[in-house]
């Protein structure tokens, strides 16, 4: 069997693992990507689109920022609207910093065109990766990988692994259960979404809380919006004509709102349940767990790459420690360092889920508490600043 030697196997081929293997190269540390999937699957992935200030900075560090300083857009704050009022939510003047709209798949772009011009290699279509044992001297991985040939069976040997390869990933499952505690709340809705090539609603995000359900008004780009709506679980994709997302999203915005919406053909549309997760500890021996991997945050809060991305963040500064310096302790606290940064997360996406959201069978007296946490917040600037704090990321 072919083996194939480096530093760092790093699984999963998404942005978290695309954007330590940049990291790493920068740093003259080699790596190995394997992804399950093809390049095109990966980059047909919709998802988040706001960027933590923290974010753009490691892009920056990484350099893969050019795109994403041309054509990110940068929002101050953000609208509340709450039984028909708009209340806005002024990052720059409550905490002195802004978010960037820029999405995912453009992040994972620019990170794959690095990846090719620093000629580190990612194997695609890679099946059937099995790890080896994890608490010895070396890692090996044993994979079935696609070739013009047709497939190949190749042994990796690697110093380290790093699995970032999201929630149904291999690195996680190949641990035994006793090896981990996870913790888990399945909310009972989810987030139906809709991508289309229409001039956003409005210059900035819109989180609504209606009666008939939440909604969000969100962006892409001058000229692509994206929009979702709070459906039950028991919704089916193929019953949400265009014509339909677009009438219910109507019915959830303010008068005023709902008549600048423009509409036009979907690009896509996704229906994704809502969930929090976390798994403990994120390290086992020389495997290191990060972003979907490890934890889940429903995209209320907008925290799910940039959670990533710092896990990506920690993992990056230890390796290049242990390389270059021989130290040892960035990686002992990898996963401490993360699990604290993590459950702050998890706690705010929580909140505004809660907050924002209609659920059923609710007892009046938590609509009640509900109600006066929505009042409160939109008269108490000293709670806006805490709103604002989180959304615009923790220091690390």
């Amino acid at each position: 069997m072919e083996t194939h030697r480096t530093q760092v196997l790093i699984v999963g081929a998404g942005p978290s693992g695309l954007l330590l293997g940049q990291l790493l190269h920068r740093a003259g540390i080699d790596s190995l990507i394997v992804e399950r999937s093809s390049a095109a699957h990966v980059l047909a992935r919709i998802r988040a689109g706001v960027l933590e200030p923290g974010t753009v900075d490691l892009l920056r560090e990484a350099g893969v920022d050019a795109r994403l300083r041309a054509e990110g857009q940068s929002h101050h704050g953000f609208d509340l609207a709450v039984d028909g009022a708009r209340h806005r939510i002024d990052l720059q003047a409550l905490v002195g910093q802004a978010v960037t709209v820029y999405g995912q798949t453009e992040v994972t772009r620019d990170l794959m065109d690095a990846r090719r011009a620093s000629d580190r290699p990612v194997w695609w279509d890679t099946s059937e990766v099995r790890l080896g044992d994890v608490s010895g001297s070396e890692v090996h991985a044993d994979c079935v990988v696609a070739t013009r040939e047709g497939a190949s069976m190749r042994r990796v040997a690697a110093d380290f692994v790093a699995g970032c390869d999201g929630y149904h990933g291999v690195c996680r499952a190949a641990l035994p259960a006793s090896a981990l505690r996870t913790y888990e709340k399945v909310y009972p809705f989810a987030w139906l979404g809709l991508l289309s090539d229409t001039p956003p609603v409005a210059p900035e995000l819109i989180y609504s809380r209606h009666e008939r359900g939440f909604s969000l008004c969100s962006m892409r780009s001058a000229t692509r919006s994206r929009y979702y709506l709070q459906v039950p679980l028991t919704e089916k994709l193929q019953d949400w004509s265009d014509e339909r997302f677009w009438a219910e999203l109507r019915r959830r915005l303010d008068p005023g709102t709902a008549s600048r919406l423009i509409t036009g053909p979907s690009l896509e549309k996704s229906l994704a349940p809502l969930r929090s997760f976390v798994c403990e500890p994120m390290r086992f021996g020389r495997l290191f767990l990060a972003g979907d991997a490890a934890h889940i945050v429903p995209p209320t809060g907008a925290k799910g790459l940039n959670l990533a991305a710092s896990d990506v963040r920690y993992l990056a500064q230890a390796f290049i420690e242990h390389y270059r310096a021989g130290h040892d302790a960035g990686l002992a606290h990898y996963s401490a360092r993360c699990l604290a940064r993590v459950w702050k997360a998890e706690r705010f996406s929580w909140w505004m889920t809660s907050l924002l959201h209609t659920f059923d069978q609710e007892p009046d007296f938590q609509q009640k508490l509900l109600r006066a946490e929505l009042d409160y917040l939109i008269g108490s600037p000293a709670a806006q600043r805490v709103l604002a704090e989180n959304y615009v990321g923790l220091p690390p």
